[in-house]
Order: C-alpha cells, then structure tokens, then sequence
C-alpha cells in the first residue's frame, strides 16, 4: 500500500457554448469531479493474507481515506480505531505509483468478517449508498456506539443560523454548484468540520471517518448538518458514530423519521429561511433566544 494521498481534485474547468439573446458565446465552466474509488479490505490471518474488494462508490476526489474509514464504521465492519491497521492507495503495478481510486484497509486479524456477503450487500452510487443492498435486513446494523445526546440543547436561532454558516465553507459548491456538504455542529451551532462530496452519504462518510481516524468518536452531544435531503442511510451513519441529531436543508424520508424515533436522534428538515420542521426528538431544540458564539472552524 501506498501511504501518500493523491492530489486532491475536486473540480474542472471545462469549454461550454452559452446560450442567451438568441445567440451561442464560447465559454467555461466548472464542474464537480467524479470518479469511482473501490474500497478493499486487507486482513493477515493464520492462514494466509487476503485482499477482498468490498464496494465501489462514485466519489469527489479528496479525503478518501476518511471516506473509506467512514465507510467501514458505519456500515458495521469495524467499531473502532482499533481495528485499522493501515489505510493506504494500493500501488499500480505499471507504474509503482499510488493508485489514486483504490484505497486498500488493513484491518485487525481478528475482525471476524464475511466477504461473500460483504460482496453481495455493497455496491453504493452517488445519488444512493443503499441501492445495491441484497436486503433490508443489510441495513440493520448493531452499532458500537450507542447514540446518546444528554447534554445536547441548542436553540432555535443556533440552527437556523446553521445553513449560512455552512455555505461559508463550501468552496468547491460556490464555484461547481454540484456538490453535497456534511457538517458537525455542537450545542452552541459552531460548526466543527465541513466535508464536500457529490454524494451525500459519501460527506457523511467522511466527516465520521475523519473523526474516527483522529480518535474523536462517538459523536456524543454533537449533531450532523446535510446540505440535502435525508434518506434512512443518513440516519443509519449517525446512528453508528453515536449521534444524537440530523439537521437537513431538505426534506426527511418516511423510514429516516421511523428510524430516528426508534433509536432517540433528533430529526430536523427543511432547515433554511429562519424556518424547520422537528419530525423527530424535539426536546434537544430549544427557545429561539440568541446564542453566543462565533460559528466559525477553530484554528487548525
């Protein structure tokens, strides 16, 4: 395996021809990258090694070892920090370089993991990581992290506040207008870390496998921001990584509000225009009284 990362690569200039007062002018325009990067897993046992290819997701280039750790934690492969090894690019045999679209992780010996299943139940798309899943009963994950949001209290005008300030941080959708956004938030509406991707399960993805690889999970009395709509795998991630509430700018699925009530995570939609709707946990949201705090990423 390769260690260093590949560039990232987020967007591309390209020649369009635009239309307007009846006419065509030559010009360019930017546009999301994507691309597929397979996820493989690695596992040193008794009997040998073995290298198994898990799931191909189509993916924006940049933080994909946080996407493949995510990846893994929320879709209940590995529980803990403890259970990688190593995470790297696997090397092209021509040229000996990195492969920048397939990320290979080395996981702990003694993971006890089924690669028939794991190969029938994984194949994620950008638009929808659930849409290859063999089963229902694929999706029930048994989480490591029990969701618990005991200290988590924020104020109406702390959310509300939320869109905006994510929109401070989405670079590469301010110049493509092509890519989803996952965001942390705490009780006082800070954001803590921003993840761009032109899937919206692949940013959560990374925003949780971020957390796991610096030793910050569960994401206890913290909550997750998404720039979209919020399907049951939304809600499925942050159940895994432990967190207690889903705010979205667009609207919730049926199953993500059942799934939200089932296991106690606050669920907000339509969160945009000073205005939401609370389909799920409405006691960790409190009055509309100002909040102090400046929203903005600490200092890295």
């Amino acid at each position: 395996m390769a260690n260093s990362p590949a560039t990232d690569r987020s967007s591309i200039k390209v020649p369009v021809k635009r239309a307007g007062d009846s006419r065509y002018t030559d010009d360019s325009d930017w546009l999301v990258i994507e691309e597929p990067l397979e996820i493989r897993l690695s596992q040193c046992i008794p009997d040998g090694e073995y290298t198994h290819s898990v799931s191909v997701t189509m993916r924006t280039p940049g933080a994909d070892f946080d996407l493949a750790a995510g990846f893994l934690l929320t879709e209940g492969i590995i529980h803990e920090l403890q259970d990688i090894r190593d995470i790297g690019y696997a090397t092209d045999r021509t040229t000996g370089e990195p492969s920048g679209n397939i990320v290979v992780v080395d996981i702990a010996p003694d993971i006890d993991i089924d690669i028939d299943k794991l190969q029938r139940n994984f194949y994620a798309t950008s638009s929808c990581g659930v849409c290859g899943k063999a089963s229902l009963e694929a999706l029930s994950c048994e989480s490591f992290h029990p969701v618990s949001g005991d200290e988590l209290l924020i104020e109406q005008t702390a959310l509300t506040a939320l869109p905006d300030k994510l929109a401070d941080h989405q670079t590469t959708f301010a110049r493509t207008g092509g890519l989803h956004a996952a965001a942390l938030f705490d009780t006082r509406g800070r954001l803590l870390d921003v993840r761009e991707d032109v899937g919206r399960h692949n940013a959560v993805d990374k925003l949780i496998g971020s957390r796991l690889r610096s030793g910050n999970l569960p994401l206890w009395n913290l909550g997750i921001l998404t720039s979209g709509r919020t399907s049951f795998e939304i809600l499925q991630k942050a159940r895994m990584a432990g967190c207690p509430m889903v705010a979205a700018v667009g609207a919730p699925s049926s199953l993500a509000a059942e799934l939200a009530w089932e296991f106690d995570i606050s669920l907000v939609g339509f969160l945009r225009d000073g205005r939401f709707n609370i389909y799920a946990g409405p006691a960790r949201i409190g009055s509309a009284s100002p909040v102090r705090g400046s929203g903005t990423l600490p200092p890295t």
